[in-house]
């Protein structure tokens, strides 16, 4: 079992073409993206920096759970968030809003654990997008039909 420090800072996980994850033992969970999911991801994270400056995006945000390290694709923080939390390897809880981008290669099951997952950390929003730029604005109730945090974000970025 790796902690995921270890993970972090081993030379021979770095620069590799996959998403990386461990699942609740501990094991190494890889997923490869592709260039059209990084601009998905890219477009969401430059919408949520310019919509609320009191607070950051982060791009492959590490959050701790019950089944391992997860890894949001976009995540947005407060300024509070950040000053109790600061640059810690894996975030103990989850920020207010975390954001996964479905590939091909992520099932609807692994979507949903992952929302729970969030949820249970204390996330207030989860949003799954899709490779075409459609985004789905989730609560801990389930489905909402806009974001409470970023009301104004579009259900279509691209």
């Amino acid at each position: 079992m790796m902690r995921w420090a270890e993970v972090v800072e081993n030379p021979r996980l770095q620069n590799l073409p996959f998403k990386i994850e461990t699942d609740r033992v501990g094991q190494i969970v890889m997923s490869p993206a592709s260039n059209r999911h990084g601009i998905v991801q890219n477009k969401i994270g430059a919408i949520l920096t310019y919509s609320k400056p009191d607070g950051e995006a982060i791009s492959e945000c590490s959050v701790e759970t019950p089944e391992g390290v997860k890894v949001a694709d976009i995540a947005w923080a407060s300024t509070a968030f950040l000053t109790i939390h600061g640059d810690q390897i894996a975030y103990s809880m989850a920020p207010e809003l975390c954001v996964e981008i479905r590939s091909p290669s992520n099932s609807k099951p692994e979507m949903t654990e992952k929302k729970v997952l969030y949820f249970q950390q204390g996330a207030h929003e989860v949003w799954i997008s899709d490779l075409s730029g459609h985004v789905a604005f989730f609560d801990p109730n389930g489905e909402i039909e806009r974001s409470r945090l970023f009301p104004q974000f579009p259900t279509q970025i691209l």
